[in-house]
């Protein structure tokens, strides 16, 4: 873990100095653009962190692959009404409703154990390589869960893509998701990085906005058991509903 242990329940840097940053990020454009893979540690982080710029690319005629790392089976470990097989069932079924309202095919599932990426990073390595396919194959670009984003699967995942594309030479973007929880705009990690920041267009945004209603197991109480509760609370969900993302090099 690179941050602080997330705290769902804390309430994070208000949305307003976050903003104030953003509007000083260097604009993302996608002109030369012609594939796009999107690499998330669970299913959902591919649409809160680059759900927009799925949409954004399609739109654009630019190929999308989604790769889903795990299908999401730890999200609830205590749940006393979902197992983990259940949990993952519903996970998968969302992921593909969301991915149809972003117009991208269904994600490519790893399957590999929710919590424990880090031990599968030289395979998570291995399917992007394989993915890119040739080397410097011109105009592909991979966008992946930030190396440093407090969790340690998005953290894994972010590890194994900045391998991947270096061994490549593929252009690396990557998203934060959990970072909002934690950060603030002058720590330390967030120096080191060149934000860049998508401004979605109407449709984009909408498209996301559906996405994001796919998830219901993460956005919404399982039942009325404490164990059962939202993973992203509707205060954290709203930091992924405006009408731009954010991503770093």
């Amino acid at each position: 873990m690179a941050g602080p242990v997330i705290d769902v329940a804390a309430r994070g840097l208000p949305e307003a100095r976050w903003e104030s940053w953003r509007r000083r990020c260097a604009p993302l454009r996608l002109p030369d653009w012609r594939e796009l893979i999107v690499m998330a540690a669970h299913p959902d982080d591919e649409v809160l962190g680059a759900g927009g710029l799925i949409a954004s690319a399609r739109a654009a005629g630019i190929a999308v692959t989604i790769v889903t790392a795990t299908d999401g089976e730890g999200s609830h470990p205590d749940s006393p009404t979902h197992s983990p097989s259940r949990l993952a069932a519903l996970r998968i079924d969302e992921a593909r409703s969301a991915a149809s309202e972003l117009n991208a095919d269904p994600p490519v599932r790893l399957g590999l154990p929710d919590g424990g990426l880090a031990a599968h990073e030289d395979r998570l390595a291995a399917e992007l390589r394989d993915l890119i396919g040739d080397i410097r194959r011109p105009g592909v670009v991979c966008a992946a869960t930030w190396r440093y984003d407090g969790h340690p699967d998005h953290e894994a995942v972010g590890r194994a893509a900045a391998a991947a594309c270096a061994a490549t030479g593929t252009d690396l973007l990557h998203y934060p998701v959990w970072m909002w929880q934690w950060a603030t705009p002058d720590h330390p990690l967030l120096r080191d990085c060149v934000p860049a920041r998508l401004t979605l267009t109407p449709a984009a945004h909408a498209a996301k906005c559906r996405a994001l209603e796919c998830f219901r197991s993460q956005f919404l109480p399982l039942s009325d058991h404490p164990a059962d509760a939202p993973i992203v609370p509707p205060h954290v969900l709203r930091r992924f509903t405006g009408p731009t993302e954010t991503y770093l090099r």
